[in-house]
């Protein structure tokens, strides 16, 4: 006669049986719960790039140690006396009601404001010798105007290559406008060399003026060289040169210092 199972060789067979149920079916839920479970392994993480800082305005403190100085461009230039009286004996004027290009080119050289925007720093400097006054400031205006500018200006030999301008004293000046080629400096620049003439006292007197705008990447700044006298152009591209060189200068300084 088979003898019968032990009360706990019973118990344990059926706790083995019962553990091995709830193991096939834990198993068999977790293979369901992973085919239908949503795949996050190649999703890509919800980051937005971060954009790029654009740069700062330049502090008066940076603008002003971006200026040239007599120094830069050596003797007889020294630091200005004041403005030079014959900005409102010729450039107080009126072109012709027909030229409105020829007219805001006229006050923007009484202005000392040739990009449209007050200075951010400026020097002026006297040429004793040849009675010439050279003002170098680094402008506030907006990089995207500043081209917008410059694009004009490149237009002007032609649109305003010669007019009148009357002062009103009622003088009539014959101005005459030519393109003045720059040194390749910055990244966008424009020089004119702008002649205004009349009478006086029956004698033919001339100002001449060699202008430069030049911007250096969010950057820019202009030269005005003129007088009654002899007006270097080559003092003028050397302002100019040495200007942008500063300027990127102290630029990479202020992103050092960052």
């Amino acid at each position: 006669m088979t003898p019968r199972p032990s009360a706990r060789f019973l118990a344990v067979s059926a706790l083995s049986a019962g553990g091995l149920f709830a193991v096939g079916a834990c198993s068999g839920l977790a293979s369901d719960v992973a085919r239908h479970a949503p795949d996050f392994s190649s999703a890509s993480p919800d980051v937005s790039p971060t954009a790029p800082r654009a740069p700062q305005a330049l502090t008066r403190a940076q603008a002003e140690a971006a200026l040239i100085t007599e120094a830069d461009l050596g003797d007889p230039w020294a630091p200005t006396q004041g403005v030079a009286t014959w900005r409102d004996g010729f450039l107080k004027a009126s072109a012709p009601a027909g030229s409105p290009d020829c007219q805001r080119l006229i006050d923007a050289l009484y202005s000392d404001e040739l990009l449209a925007a007050p200075a951010r720093a400026v020097v002026g400097l006297d040429d004793g010798y040849a009675d010439a006054q050279l003002r170098y400031q680094v402008s506030a205006q907006r990089s995207t105007d500043v081209d917008r500018i410059l694009v004009w200006l490149r237009t002007l030999p032609t649109q305003c290559r010669q007019f009148t301008a009357t002062t009103a004293r009622g003088v009539v000046q014959g101005v005459q406008v030519a393109d003045s080629r720059l040194p390749a400096i910055g990244d966008a620049r424009q020089g004119l060399r702008i002649t205004v003439t009349r009478a006086d006292a029956g004698e033919s007197v001339t100002l001449t003026l060699d202008v430069a705008a030049v911007r250096v990447g969010q950057d820019a700044f202009t030269v005005a060289n003129g007088g009654l006298g002899e007006v270097s152009t080559e003092v003028t591209r050397a302002a100019a040169e040495l200007g942008a060189k500063r300027l990127a200068e102290v630029r990479k300084q202020g992103r050092v210092q960052v």
